[in-house]
């Protein structure tokens, strides 16, 4: 069975006055979509991106719809400290506040263990795992300080669950950026922060096209009980909900975007 995507959901003004950060945010995949969610429902937004160039035309366009006031761009190497630092920074004198942090980046890649080689290894762990615990550390310290709450909301993989040749690397990546929300949020309750993550399965975007094989994509959407992928808007539509009130009581929660049957 293969069935078309719904309607594109209108914004309810679930996010208005909120200030929101969101990283890997250039081009069309999922945090794009997310950061053209987060103003649709009402919110300001801070977009990162490791990619200049890309990060300047995505975030011109987002204030040409939206409005300059209510957007900017830094871009921003997860892996660098001082980068990460200088983002948060940035976010919280642009809007005088920081509600929502989505951690978004992560890197990917294809290779079975027997001819991995560290640097590949290392290379997605720091970029998916320890860029996520970089700017969750600078967002629970910002949040802790400013008094005001706030939400968190990482971005894992079903791969975190479930195994996948040749995803050794990301698989572990993002199973740790499972524990690491789950960790986190306990530690965050204490100060009115809540800490989610979401687990898409399969979310078509212009890189994964890039980085994957025709015949694994086949396969992959083949496991999909709807007979297509998420169109990356769907799975920025649940991290508004995480964002957002209706979510108040989850805290230390990875929600799966997906329909795959096994």
């Amino acid at each position: 069975m293969t069935t078309s995507p719904p309607p594109y959901e209108p914004g309810h003004q679930l996010l208005a006055g909120r200030a929101a950060l969101v990283t890997a945010a250039a081009g069309a995949g999922i945090g794009g979509a997310t950061a053209r969610r987060l103003l649709e429902e009402g919110a300001s937004v801070v977009v990162s991106d490791a990619h200049a160039r890309r990060l300047k035309e995505s975030a011109a366009e987002l204030a040409d719809t939206f409005g300059a006031d209510r957007v900017a761009s830094l871009p921003c190497d997860v892996t660098d400290e001082d980068q990460v630092a200088a983002l948060f920074d940035l976010a919280a004198e642009r809007h005088g506040r920081l509600d929502i942090v989505v951690n978004n980046a992560g890197l990917g890649g294809t290779a079975d263990l027997v001819d991995m080689s560290d640097e590949q290894w290392s290379k997605v762990l720091d970029v998916t795992l320890n860029g996520t615990f970089r700017c969750t550390r600078a967002a629970l310290r910002r949040m802790k300080a400013a008094g005001q709450g706030g939400v968190v909301v990482n971005n894992a993989s079903v791969v975190g669950w479930r195994a996948q040749r040749g995803q050794a690397h990301y698989a572990a990546a993002k199973a740790g950026v499972m524990a690491l929300t789950r960790c986190a949020a306990l530690e965050a309750a204490e100060f009115g922060v809540r800490v989610n993550a979401v687990a898409p399965s399969l979310a078509m975007h212009p890189h994964l096209v890039k980085v994957t094989t025709p015949e694994l994509l086949e396969e992959l959407t083949a496991r999909e009980a709807y007979g297509r992928y998420a169109e990356p808007w769907e799975v920025a539509n649940v991290i508004v909900f995480l964002a957002s009130g209706y979510s108040s009581y989850m805290t230390g929660e990875v929600v799966a975007v997906s329909s795959q049957r096994a």
